[in-house]
């Protein structure tokens, strides 16, 4: 009974052995056939070669139909690494132009799943990019001596004009990050880098088609598999026309030529911008090829920053261009009328506190103060909201309002141009001044630099030269956008609806013709030009590092106005010296397409202007 026993027991632990081994063996084999396809992608590496078809990029055009940017062959080394050989080193490093070393570090970033994540030995990787044309032919030559290799055809950007590099932007190869946070890409691809090709890159870079090709045993092609059938073909990205004139970007980068700022030029009736200038620029096509990395380190290390968009990023003290929002505010909030008085003894003189003005008549209303940019006159608005008990329980209220008021016109906040890294200025708040002087203990004397743009505000070109579209079209303005078309695809509903500012629009009839009468005879003089109403604001930014900052505000013509635009010109000195002949020269040019006669000594005068010294980049 015993032995019977052991042997029952026996069985029952071989059965026992025996279940698990086939339970071992059944989760093995699903393992390998459901949950890994590295056995799938040997056998498809026998069988199959697919090759990866990469699109065309879609082209970008400028308003006129000029082109812009287009695509031209370029070549990266390809290569399977299960289906490399032995082969001389040596020679292929000598061939593509490369140091053993190089090599060596090119083979182990590529293998290393942190660089290139999805690696495998199975399916094709990328060696090397962008071979130049001369590389390529000696290559194509001696391929045969470098089992496992291949050329895969790519696409490069090429730029018609050596301008708009801020506008444009470039296209690098993608980093680990750009690889883990979309699909799309693998290593050796491209993506769009600052400017346009960064905010359409999605709608730019199009779809990647795949070829399916037929192996024999002894992995040579044997031609499509099945003729073709299932291959996918690329779609090209599509193409763009933006809003820039090109040549009046490359006119306004000519007059900023040896200067430090910028020039943002808009089309009131749509938000459309015309122009953005950032000084010092540089040639876009430095940012293409093999020599794309030591250029762009050079431009990174320039201290005039020529990689840096003042138009969009630079937040400057707007200074005198900023009192035909005081204007409107005090207007709407009846703190003023177009005929209310305040004097100007050389300035606002409160006690102590003098805030100085150049010599005019005295005492003035809003539109001889807009004519003569008279800061008295702004200050002692200001003063007479903010210290207003009546009208508002505190000076925090006050304050609040009227930062809403500038929040409205396109202040404070980003304006949400479609392009990357827009700065949103600053406006303070009351809580701003309350942490810095405490809860009811500051008034309109404590801050009231702001009421003629200096001080804690903040302002970038973009956001002054929407100022002048708003002033342009009473009251109301469009969000400024590079976008003018997209093939087959309508543009963000953001870029065609109007935005309303907090005043009425009957108020901004006064402040319009103030800037006409700084043209006519006030301190935009020098921005007349023949045959066109201009409407101008100078501006004279104070700069506690250096020089002041040289700025204008303006549009034309008066009624129905064309072009609205923005000059910020560095450590320049008086509004008058060159953002109001920069800022007129362009809108006559855009205008006119021509400069009058009469003022081409003006033209000479800024094309020929340095007001800094150059070094250790190439400008245009």
């Amino acid at each position: 009974m015993r032995k019977d026993y052991k042997l029952a027991k026996r069985k029952y632990v071989i059965g026992g052995i025996v279940l698990t081994i086939a339970c071992i063996y059944i989760i093995r084999l699903f393992s390998l056939q459901v949950l890994n396809d590295d056995y799938k992608q040997y056998a498809d590496g026998n069988a199959f070669l697919k090759k990866t078809q990469y699109p065309s990029r879609g082209l970008i055009y400028d308003r006129t139909g000029k082109l812009l940017v287009f695509n031209q062959p370029a070549y990266d080394v390809m290569m399977i690494v299960r289906e490399v050989r032995p082969f001389d080193t040596l020679d292929f490093c000598r061939t593509v132009g490369i140091t053993r070393e190089q090599f060596d570090k090119r083979m182990a970033d590529m293998k290393n799943p942190r660089l290139n994540p999805g690696y495998s030995s199975y399916t094709p990787q990328t060696f090397m990019t962008q071979l130049s044309a001369q590389d390529y032919g000696r290559l194509q030559e001696k391929l045969y001596r470098f089992p496992g290799f291949f050329i895969q055809n790519r696409m490069l950007r090429q730029y018609a004009y050596p301008v708009a590099a801020n506008v444009l932007g470039n296209i690098r190869e993608v980093s680990p990050r750009d690889i883990e946070r979309d699909d799309y890409y693998t290593r050796g691809d491209y993506t769009g880098d600052l400017g346009i090709e960064r905010s359409y890159e999605p709608v730019l870079r199009g779809e990647k088609g795949v070829e399916i090709l037929l192996r024999d045993a002894h992995g040579r092609i044997k031609g499509r598999y099945e003729e073709g059938r299932y291959d996918v073909a690329p779609v090209s990205g599509k193409n763009l026309k933006l809003s820039i004139d090109v040549e009046l970007q490359a006119y306004g980068e000519k007059l900023m030529q040896n200067k430090i700022g910028a020039i943002v030029a808009i089309e009131p009736s749509t938000g459309e911008i015309l122009a953005m200038v950032s000084s010092p620029t540089y040639d876009p096509s430095m940012l293409v090829g093999r020599e794309r990395g030591k250029n762009y380190l050079k431009l990174n290390r320039d201290k005039y920053k020529p990689l840096y968009d003042r138009a969009l990023m630079a937040a400057y003290p707007p200074g005198s261009t900023f009192k035909p929002t005081q204007g409107l505010i005090f207007l709407n909030e009846g703190i003023i009328t177009d005929h209310t008085l305040y004097p100007c003894y050389h300035g606002f003189v409160a006690g102590r506190l003098k805030v100085g003005c150049h010599g005019h008549a005295s005492p003035l209303s809003l539109l001889p103060a807009l004519q003569t940019s008279c800061n008295a006159f702004f200050c002692y608005g200001l003063r007479s909201m903010i210290d207003n008990r009546t009208k508002y329980k505190s000076a925090a209220e006050a304050f609040n309002i009227w930062k809403d008021y500038l929040v409205s016109m396109g202040y404070g906040y980003r304006l949400g141009v479609d392009l990357p890294g827009e700065s949103r200025g600053f406006i303070p708040n009351s809580n701003y001044y309350n942490n810095i002087y405490g809860e009811n203990r500051w008034s309109a004397l404590t801050i009231i630099s702001v009421a003629i743009g200096q001080g804690e505000v903040l302002a970038t070109p973009l956001q002054i030269a929407n100022l002048a579209a708003t002033i342009a079209n009473r009251g109301y303005f469009y969000t400024p956008h590079l976008i003018r078309e997209i093939q087959d695809t309508t543009i963000n509903a953001e870029f065609t609806t109007p935005r309303h500012t907090m005043v009425d629009s009957h108020y901004y009839d006064y402040v319009v013709e103030g800037m006409r009468m700084a043209v006519t005879g006030g301190t935009c003089r020098i921005g007349a030009i023949p045959g066109i109403e201009v409407c101008g604001k100078t501006g004279t930014a104070q700069n506690p590092h250096g020089k002041d900052h040289s700025a204008f505000m303006g549009f034309a013509p008066m009624n129905n106005p064309k072009i609205a635009i923005a000059v910020y010109v560095e450590n320049a000195g008086f509004g008058a010296t060159y953002g109001v002949p920069i800022g007129s020269l362009m809108m006559e040019m855009y205008l006119n397409r021509e400069i009058a006669p009469e003022r081409k000594y003006l033209e000479e005068r800024m094309l020929q202007s340095n007001t800094i010294i150059y070094s250790g980049v190439k400008k245009h």
